[in-house]
């Protein structure tokens, strides 16, 4: 833990981000036990108006309770009547679930909770979309995403309880850049703008936001696997290359990044970037290993 610690803290010192060991000792009460196993994960998002937050990611194994029951028990968010908060309980009734996860910033503590299922068992999206709890819109987006190529099935979800959001985690890396364009315009998304449409074509997943309270997607982000993020079509300031050339890690070879694209139905986009600390270690967290570069954010 004190190791783990460590690269918190020297990863927030990189993005001017006040971090203690207090915030971080529920953390450990709460999830630390798991954590020497977990895929680890340290993301930020460039630009002013989201400085000052670093997140940290860690995957946990599905025995036992899931981490929003967890963050209850542990005061980290305060119980809802609010689908949101019954969403994860009911797709984990309804479908095999390989790991969890959980996204809890140094300043904003516990933000998400991530589901992601076996490999070789993803849900159906038509059927994912039929869970009580799902937001309702999600089920009108289903025929429009399965025609343009998109994986009919979902590879993971992403539940905000502090925004009231569900992302859905879908590949993308055999569709033509034409058709993830199609989806931004069905979608009602404006044209990107060259360095974005770059971005698109080489991502190899999506991820839509959905809120309860819309029909509309509120947020497509694309994903981008590399090793040297200043090589993609991405403005990059100074607390990102900070970021980039010095987070920690503790496996071989160089660092592994998942940078992506937040794109919004008014045109405004922002860039987050992704970067791996630990790998995860057993069987347990496999699912968490391959998914988890899906969810840069």
């Amino acid at each position: 833990m004190d190791e783990v610690y460590a690269a918190v803290e020297q990863t927030s010192r990189l993005l001017d981000v006040p971090c203690s060991p207090d915030r971080f000792e529920p953390v450990w009460k709460a999830f630390g036990d798991q954590l020497p196993d977990s895929h680890l994960v340290f993301s930020m998002a460039a630009g002013e108006a989201h400085r000052g937050e670093l997140d940290f990611d860690f995957s946990l194994r599905p025995e036992g309770a899931d981490p929003y029951t967890t963050a209850l028990e542990h005061g980290f968010i305060e119980p809802t009547d609010h689908p949101v908060g019954s969403v994860l309980a009911e797709v984990g009734k309804r479908f095999a679930i390989a790991s969890y996860g959980v996204e809890y910033g140094v300043v904003g503590g516990f933000k998400k909770s991530y589901a992601f299922f076996p490999l070789d068992d993803f849900p159906p999206l038509a059927q994912f979309a039929e869970v009580p709890s799902v937001p309702p819109c999600l089920a009108g987006h289903v025929e429009t995403l399965t025609r343009l190529g998109f994986d009919d099935k979902v590879s993971a979800i992403g539940v905000n309880y502090r925004k009231n959001t569900l992302n859905v985690y879908l590949a993308a890396s055999a569709v033509d850049t034409g058709d993830k364009l199609a989806l931004l315009r069905a979608f009602g998304y404006p044209e990107p703008d060259a360095r974005v449409r770059q971005f698109i074509e080489r991502s190899f997943s999506l991820y839509p936001t959905f809120n309860w309270d819309s029909s509309a997607a509120e947020r497509i982000c694309f994903s981008v696997k590399t090793q040297q993020p200043g090589e993609l079509p991405a403005p990059h300031d100074e607390p990102t290359e900070a970021f980039a050339r010095q987070v920690p890690h503790v496996y071989e070879g160089g660092r592994e990044f998942v940078s992506a694209v937040a794109l919004a139905p008014s045109g405004a986009s922002y860039y987050k970037l992704a970067a791996y600390y630990q790998k995860a270690r057993g069987a347990s967290n496999a699912a968490f290993a391959a998914k988890r570069e899906d969810a840069a954010a």
